[in-house]
């Protein structure tokens, strides 16, 4: 699971979240006249709400917010884990609002309890199932709740587009100097010891022949670090239409070679696609 694939959308579903549980610890009814020392329950002293209500929000709260953290997306009976968390929450609203209208349930059709009303335990919880049944189908639909929760941290050593790539230990493209080198010279052989040239050094004064032709690469790409603003497939390099990985917002990815529009990427796990969709990536 990554939190940085997390949007804002998910920060309002967990916020929401969190209120139906506070709520949840408050009084369900408010009785008209009685003594601040009345011990009135809590939402969890009514079965209809506590399942309805409380475990139903919560529980879709957490497949919406898993179902977006997770690389792939799981599916339950052909249905995305996030799908189904949209409906808990949806229906937790729905009973919410239903126990808002009619709190004491069947014991008030005789007329005797006209002045039991809805708590505060019960109008937060119908707040807090209303804003996350909205944050959760609205965030597929608004492009202000898509945006990444956390921030991408930026790279150590970040550079423009197209830049040579720094010399370094394993950052792909960079020439390694060989054991012997002179610095600042990488890529070229130094002087063996007791100062005679290695074999295919050219002497002075002779001109020097092009170096290591077939080890640049083609054009002037260079590998850089880039991050998508939402999640994307990468497909295989054979052309498969069967997404290897998804890419996923607020992680660094290696793009190592350019083949028209689209880049080729590599993942943590040393995975290589074709990111087809390129628009709107953050360069490192």
């Amino acid at each position: 699971m990554n939190i940085r694939s997390l949007t804002r959308g998910d920060g309002v579903v967990i916020g929401a979240a969190v209120l139906l549980l506070i709520a949840s610890f408050l009084d369900i009814y408010s009785i008209e006249g009685a003594p601040d020392s009345a011990d009135i329950p809590t939402l969890w002293g009514s079965g209809p709400v506590v399942l309805g209500v409380v475990l139903a929000g919560v529980i879709g709260a957490a497949l919406v917010v898993v179902s977006h953290a997770m690389p792939q997306p799981r599916k339950v009976a052909g249905l995305d884990l996030g799908q189904f968390g949209i409906a808990f929450t949806v229906f937790a609203a729905w009973c919410a609002l239903g126990n808002i209208f009619d709190p004491a349930g069947a014991f008030d059709n005789d007329g005797g309890l006209d002045s039991v009303s809805a708590g505060i335990g019960l109008i937060l919880a119908l707040v807090a199932t209303l804003v996350m049944a909205a944050a959760a189908v609205a965030t597929p639909l608004l492009p202000a709740l898509k945006g990444t929760l956390v921030p991408a941290a930026r790279p150590a050593a970040p550079q423009p587009y197209g830049g040579q790539p720094q010399g370094g230990y394993g950052y792909p493209g960079a020439q390694q100097q060989p054991y012997g080198g002179q610095p600042g010279q990488p890529g070229q052989p130094g002087p063996s010891f007791g100062g005679q040239p290695q074999p295919g050094q050219p002497q002075p004064g002779q001109p020097q022949a092009p170096q290591q032709a077939q080890a640049q690469p083609a054009g002037d790409f260079s590998p850089f670090w880039f991050a998508v603003p939402v999640p994307r497939p990468l497909f295989a390099e054979d052309g498969s239409p069967t997404p290897i990985a998804e890419l996923a917002p607020g992680t660094w990815y290696l793009a190592v070679e350019q083949r028209g529009a689209n880049l080729v990427a590599q993942t943590q796990d040393g995975r290589r696609g074709v990111l087809q969709d390129t628009s709107g990536i953050q360069r490192g």
